[in-house]
């Protein structure tokens, strides 16, 4: 059984990247390690977001591949220390979507999503 991440320190996880990586087969572990080392990073496709991928193959010995793309926003809050010299200090990530992609995408295009995400991130107010 999928057992789903709870919030921390770190990340903060919405409902939406939940229902994905149940409905994905998607685990925690796998998001933590390509946000740790992504293949790629890539802009996202919501405004201020990031999006990273991790190439897999698919099935053992069965011919090609797939891509596991992550979206997620840096949150970023002002040091209480460091107010005056306006230093950054980073805070929670927060943890958008997850998806996977049959195949391989071109460096620099912008991910293929898939259809409805858009709507359904829109319906959620994430973006």
């Amino acid at each position: 059984m999928l057992t789903l991440p709870k919030n921390d320190s770190r990340f903060s996880w919405t409902t939406h990247i939940k229902s994905k990586m149940m409905f994905y087969h998607i685990s925690g572990a796998q998001i933590n390690r390509i946000f740790r080392h992504p293949d790629r990073v890539e802009e996202g496709i919501a405004p201020n977001t990031v999006a990273a991928m991790k190439t897999r193959k698919k099935g053992g010995n069965k011919k090609g591949s797939e891509e596991i793309w992550i979206m997620y926003q840096m949150n970023k809050k002002p040091s209480s220390k460091n107010l005056k010299s306006n230093r950054l200090k980073s805070s929670r990530i927060t943890m958008i979507s997850a998806w996977r992609y049959p195949g391989k995408t071109k460096a620099g295009e912008r991910p293929k999503i898939p259809e409805g995400l858009l709507d359904e991130l829109k319906m959620e107010g994430l973006i």
